[in-house]
């Protein structure tokens, strides 16, 4: 976005709206991913959804459809750049041009002591949570000649020590360091890269944690809110970042975690 003349106001909190902008989200079939692409198609933006299956996929794309919004399913695995690129490939002939991109496709085979993992699922790991954001983030770039917005989702488990979720934390950490490094490489460009750092989130991804008590209390303890998050309380932060409104915002993680790291 141009940076206003002198003496004009820039968007305002109340000017949040992503009308006439197309914005791909990844890991889209439910979820964190799935309440973000229904955010942003009610904030006006036309969605991709992408996912590894077709049909919860076409179950989302079915439901924003009937709300009036415009949606495109196209499943693709995240860890396979060939798919990865061919994703963006029929995005843009439908659309033209992406505006913005959410990266929240991820994985975590493996759930125990860091030690205990085995190559296979310390691979699979990598591949997808950090070789999978950098190769959306690539695909988007080679197509975004007027800028745009990246929001990745990280974790509060990339910003502090992450027992029996160790490599995925390590995962997280470094969506962390991409985003600031790929924020300071793309800003001359006018592409802004930010992160979402979310908390306890219930979602089918987490449900080991929030079925335990003692695990889920390993989040809500610690939080000044004392609960965990719906998957909607994420999405108002990602279509703010999305947003023209956040301009002048970039390698920045916003941590929306219930006040748990600031205690």
């Amino acid at each position: 976005m141009p940076a206003a003349p002198p003496g004009t106001l820039p968007a305002m909190p109340s000017d949040i709206n992503l009308k006439d902008k197309v914005v791909l989200v990844t890991g889209a079939s439910r979820g964190i991913g799935e309440a973000i692409a229904r955010a942003c198609s009610k904030a006006g933006a036309a969605v991709v959804l992408a996912s590894r299956r077709q049909d919860g996929l076409d179950e989302v794309a079915a439901s924003i459809k009937g709300e009036g919004g415009t949606a495109l399913p196209i499943a693709a695995h995240m860890g396979h750049p060939d798919e990865v690129d061919a994703l963006f490939e029929r995005a843009v002939a439908e659309f033209g041009t992406i505006h913005g991109l959410v990266n929240n496709a991820a994985t975590n085979p493996y759930f125990g002591p860091m030690l205990g993992i085995s190559d296979s699922a310390f691979d699979k790991t990598i591949e997808v949570n950090l070789k999978g954001y950098l190769s959306t983030i690539r695909a988007f770039a080679r197509q975004a000649e007027a800028g745009g917005s990246i929001v990745n989702i990280a974790s509060v488990l990339g910003m502090r020590a992450a027992p029996l979720q160790g490599v995925y934390g390590i995962t997280k950490a470094g969506v962390i360091s991409l985003t600031q490094t790929l924020a300071a490489e793309l800003g001359p460009g006018g592409v802004r890269v930010n992160a979402i750092a979310p908390g306890l989130v219930e979602t089918r991804f987490a449900q080991t944690l929030v079925d335990d008590d003692e695990l889920r209390a390993m989040f809500t303890s610690r939080a000044p809110l004392q609960r965990h998050a719906q998957p909607d309380e994420i999405a108002g932060g990602a279509v703010y970042l999305l947003s023209d409104a956040s301009s002048y915002v970039t390698g920045h993680t916003l941590v929306a975690d219930g006040g748990m790291t600031a205690t």
